[in-house]
């Protein structure tokens, strides 16, 4: 994920979230109706393995940074009390793998896809410099013609998260991505659970942590189809990732790292 830092400047957002919607986030307390939303795909992550409908990550050849260090390790992988754990690990333990660390991700590419509706994440992080969490969203089509959204990123040690688009005018149009915003942050709490979101439509997304609104993206059709090519099916991607540009230097005795799922909620708008 190419990310470009002075984007953030002065995007900064102050706000009080929602300590309701945060207690809510836990399980078996956490209720899965949403007025004027009909839930039509969810994981709750209530067995004791993933369901079918996730892959765990490879790493690839050349990878790029959040994918530099992805294993398919079962110990990077974890089920347990309705919660899906991704680590990240000091690789000491595969001598035949020469990456210093170890991390795990899972994604539906191939066999859950979404489109037009309400997508809500809710995590929970571990603190640890260099650290790297993401949830986001990506079509088949190459990167970035195809379009990027990241429903949270998280750095470090932060009390923020980042939520972004990205896509061919964001990246290499120098003009046109100065129309709107196409990035923003907001205030999580560290250590407990938040909810992240997207609504996605036709012409525009809505961000939300907490379901406090942090930003919205509008299609402009002026600029072309290469500005809003959001619309057409995406895969989840749910990672655990260390180390990069962006976020530094990791710390070896910070880890192991857990990044935790509770649930992942997809939802249509109700017809009236």
């Amino acid at each position: 994920m190419n990310k470009r830092n002075f984007l953030y400047l002065g995007l900064f957002w102050l706000s009080s979230f929602s300590l309701s919607s945060i207690q809510a986030c836990a399980k078996k307390r956490c209720s899965m109706d949403r007025p004027g939303w009909e839930l039509v795909w969810h994981d709750e992550f209530d067995g004791k393995q993933l369901s079918d409908e996730w892959t765990r990550i490879p790493r690839f050849p050349n990878p790029p940074e959040w994918n530099k260090y992805m294993s398919m390790d079962d110990r990077l992988f974890k089920v347990k009390n309705g919660k899906l754990i991704l680590y990240g690990l000091v690789n000491d333990y595969l001598p035949q793998d020469t990456a210093q660390f170890l991390t795990g991700g899972v994604y539906t590419r191939w066999k859950v896809f979404f489109q037009r509706g309400r997508l809500d994440i809710c995590l929970k992080m571990d603190d640890a410099s260099g650290a790297w969490p993401a949830a986001w969203l990506l079509p088949e089509e190459p990167w970035p013609s195809g379009g990027e959204i990241d429903i949270m990123e998280r750095l470090n040690y932060d009390t923020i998260a980042y939520q972004t688009v990205h896509s061919y005018t964001t990246e290499y149009d120098t003009i046109a991505r100065k129309s709107q915003y196409w990035g923003t942050t907001g205030p999580i709490r560290r250590g407990d659970w938040n909810v992240y979101s997207v609504e996605l439509y036709e012409d525009s997304m809505s961000f939300f942590i907490n379901d406090s609104h942090t930003f919205t993206y509008y299609k402009q059709p002026e600029l072309g189809p290469r500005q809003y090519p959001y619309d057409r099916p995406m895969y989840l991607l749910l990672d655990m990732q260390l180390g990069g540009h962006w976020v530094g230097r990791v710390d070896p005795k910070e880890l192991p790292y857990r990044y935790q799922i509770d649930y992942v909620r997809f939802y249509k708008k109700k017809k009236r």
